[in-house]
């Protein structure tokens, strides 16, 4: 059988891979079957992108890949290299605000994820024209807020920001 393109690298394979975290260089070898979630979390020690379902339906473990969200569970850590991951350590504390004022947290576990995509509507808030902010932020399950919590977060985050401006 023939196939067209690069292999993939043989899953044991220690693969090189030097990228952007949170505005910083970083530098490792990693496993062609590693992920990104277990790569940010068990070599780097940065614990606050959490593991739900390891397949992607939760988005507790949302970070941005070059400024989109995706979930780290899905992505090899080997497709990183050369490229820029956010994860929730990056974000600035003050910018958690309105998320903790509006009761957006419960338990935890999905907060990581759904911060990450309420900053990433913040950052594009021309979504907003076509999409509602319970839309955007589909991919995000929680099991403890009903939601509106976040949802009146986003409101109340997207509100501070045209203050501002």
């Amino acid at each position: 059988m023939t196939t067209t393109g690069s292999p993939l690298p043989a899953p044991h394979s220690a693969i090189g891979i030097d990228f952007t975290l949170n505005g910083e260089p970083v530098s490792l070898s990693v496993s062609a079957a590693e992920r990104l979630l277990d790569t940010l979390r068990e070599r780097l020690r940065l614990t606050g992108t959490k593991e739900g379902c390891g397949e992607g339906e939760c988005g507790s473990c949302t970070v941005w890949l070059d400024g989109l969200p995706v979930c780290a569970c899905l992505v090899p850590s080997y497709q990183v290299r050369g490229r820029r991951v956010d994860t929730v350590e990056g974000v600035a504390p003050t910018r958690l605000a309105p998320y903790l004022a509006s009761g957006a947290t419960q338990c935890g576990a999905c907060t990581p994820g759904v911060v990450m995509t309420a900053e990433w509507i913040r950052r594009h808030p021309t979504l907003l024209a076509t999409h509602t902010v319970r839309e955007l932020m589909a991919g995000n399950l929680c099991r403890c807020t009903g939601y509106d919590g976040i949802v009146n977060g986003i409101a109340a985050a997207l509100d501070a920001d045209r203050e501002r401006a």
